[in-house]
């Protein structure tokens, strides 16, 4: 894995759109059924919005009706980093990137075959990587939302 990155949180604030900051940075999480990857299908490579970590491929993606992508295992033990959180008086599993630490959403264990989990990630902690045909499509999609009224 690369070497581990650190910012500010000025730094950060600046280099972040404001969405992407709240939920990587302040452990936001954005509203279900908004988020620009949640129906979208393209094959390819989920990275980290902060840093570009590796961290889910569409392989592992599947539809589990919560609203926001979910993934039933990372690329590898190197990608993401958990860790217990709570807050409101509930108690869940946290994921981070293990590169930078930014909050990505949260893992259950409610998922599929064969790992039983489901990562639960916002959108906006993601950046897509496939060929430039699926990364317009996403574009596209995420336009397309925005014009329904559902982002």
């Amino acid at each position: 894995m690369p070497e581990k990155i650190s910012k500010s949180d000025e730094e950060w604030r600046r280099i972040l759109a404001p969405e992407q900051y709240e939920i990587t940075q302040k452990r936001g999480t954005e509203p279900p059924f908004t988020g620009k990857y949640y129906r979208f299908k393209g094959k390819g490579v989920y990275k980290c919005v902060r840093c570009s970590n590796d961290l889910f491929t569409s392989e592992t993606k599947y539809d589990s009706g919560t609203g926001w992508p979910s993934f039933w295992a990372p690329i590898s033990d190197q990608s993401i980093e958990t860790a217990i959180e709570t807050n409101g008086g509930m108690t869940r599993n946290e994921v981070m990137c293990k590169r930078c630490n930014a909050h990505l959403g949260h893992v259950f264990d409610d998922g599929p075959p064969p790992t039983g989990l489901r990562y639960c990630v916002n959108s906006a902690a993601l950046r897509f990587m496939g060929n430039k045909e699926e990364q317009g499509m996403a574009t596209r999609e995420a336009k397309s939302q925005t014009h329904r009224g559902t982002h």
